[in-house]
């Protein structure tokens, strides 16, 4: 993919810019820049300033907004893009209810949506959405997988009280229930609280065998360190949503021995060579590292990345229908995601149709452990 690379264009536009001239394919880009969520959008946009200048032979142009965490900004955001900029995409939001708010506005417009969190909405209700994160059906499969193998039979649960939550809890219910794994303590807590002291106390005194965190960025350190100034003993297990270094920045030595569950964008060096995924990965590392450092790669910039691979392939079959800017063109946007087939991207392979909207299979996920501060496959 970066050989297509040289330095993108981006049109940061100011709101009253929407008459200004538009680039052939033009891009609606709302991101948690700012508020609670900044640690994911950040690294997104950070890849986005390394996207090709074209996508499928069509110039881009960015146009990318503040959401601030904030559905109620990301739906005026929306209705920007929609109405006013006449975009033909919209990619975000990095925050899940942020993302979900985002929705009903693209439908609505017959917009394409590609999330960057991975949303649960209700049945036929994502016909304009399409996912670039793994659901959490898949990712929670791959935990299971790996509690049955270390011989966990009860496990307690802390996770938001959000839709990105619920929807985890629902999906491990599921694949622990076909385990024979009980869930023996459900705790929740908003985005906000900077103390999950009572939460914890109640998961300790459950003594579960694990503990699944359901948090994202910094966020997904402050349960595992109550946990642990409460001598907690037991495995500690956090879901895709953590797998930034936030976790090992914030956690310090607390998140030493941690399973993380993640796509395998961020351990390229460690696929086997069989692996559609590693040269995409790697490309993704080696790209990001040289302008951002090293170390500095990151679960939600691959999302960004995968967005131009998988623009890059249905573009071209979108433009037989119509031009970029067209009502024809975004219709046969959302029809060429569906029809483009299996899609190696650094996350996994992507393979949309018209009842599936979010692509991977069941073999996507991979576990990670924080070791000495750094990611190791695990065992």
């Amino acid at each position: 993919m970066r050989t297509l690379i040289g330095s993108l264009m981006l049109a940061a536009c100011a709101l009253g810019a929407s008459g200004a001239a538009r680039a052939d394919l033009t891009i609606g880009v709302s991101l948690p820049l700012t508020g609670q969520g900044s640690g994911l959008g950040v690294p997104i946009r950070n890849e986005l300033a390394l996207w090709p200048q074209t996508l499928g032979g069509q110039k881009v142009k960015l146009i990318i907004l503040d959401d601030a965490t904030d559905p109620t900004n990301a739906v005026k955001i929306a209705r920007r893009f929609v109405g006013d900029d006449k975009v033909d995409l919209i990619l975000g939001s990095a925050v899940t209810p942020v993302a979900v708010a985002i929705a009903p506005v693209a439908a609505e417009g017959e917009t394409v949506q590609l999330t960057l969190s991975p949303i649960g909405l209700p049945p036929g209700s994502d016909k304009w959405t399409f996912r670039l994160p793994q659901s959490s059906a898949v990712m929670a499969h791959a935990l299971v997988e790996h509690m049955k193998r270390h011989h966990v039979k009860t496990i307690g649960f802390i996770g938001y009280s959000d839709a990105y939550g619920e929807v985890w809890l629902k999906d491990l219910q599921a694949a622990v229930d076909a385990a024979g794994i009980r869930i023996v303590d459900v705790e929740r807590f908003a985005r906000a609280d900077t103390s999950v002291t009572g939460q914890a106390l109640k998961l300790v005194a459950a003594n579960p065998d694990a503990v699944l965190v359901v948090a994202s960025g910094s966020g997904a350190a402050m349960p595992q360190m109550s946990l642990a100034e409460r001598a907690y003993k037991g495995v500690v297990y956090q879901t895709h949503a953590a797998a930034t270094r936030d976790l090992m920045r914030i956690g310090g030595k607390t998140v030493e021995g941690t399973y993380v569950v993640s796509g395998p964008a961020l351990i390229g060096e460690l696929l086997p060579a069989s692996s559609p995924s590693k040269p995409l990965a790697l490309d993704f590392v080696k790209a990001y590292e040289m302008a951002y450092g090293a170390g500095s790669r990151n679960q939600f910039a691959a999302h960004g990345y995968d967005a131009a691979v998988v623009l890059d392939k249905a573009v071209p079959i979108a433009l037989k229908a119509g031009k970029p800017g067209t009502p024809a063109f975004r219709a046969a946007l959302r029809d060429a995601l569906e029809h483009m087939g299996p899609t190696p991207v650094s996350h996994g392979v992507l393979n949309y149709t018209a009842t599936d909207h979010w692509g991977f299979t069941l073999d996507t996920g991979v576990m990670l452990k924080v070791v000495n501060g750094d990611w190791q496959l695990a065992d």
